[in-house]
């Protein structure tokens, strides 16, 4: 999902995105489902968090952010 997807997602939930950047701001969203705010932190490629929202998107900005 692209950066302006998740700023207009986050104001429809009545968030203000501000300047914050797609990893903060997905894991600002995912603390307001309550969830656990876990982006792009599956280095190993391993999560059991398997119906969300974010996960194909997660998986390729870990690979990114710990390579």
């Amino acid at each position: 999902m692209r950066i302006e997807e998740v700023r207009s997602l986050a104001r429809h939930r009545g968030l203000k995105p501000g300047k914050l950047n797609k990893v903060d701001l997905i894991r600002l969203l995912q603390r307001e489902e309550g969830n656990f705010d876990c982006f792009a932190t599956a280095v190993d490629g391993v999560c059991d968090q398997a119906g969300c929202l974010w996960r194909e998107d997660c998986f390729a900005a870990a690979r990114r952010l710990h390579s």
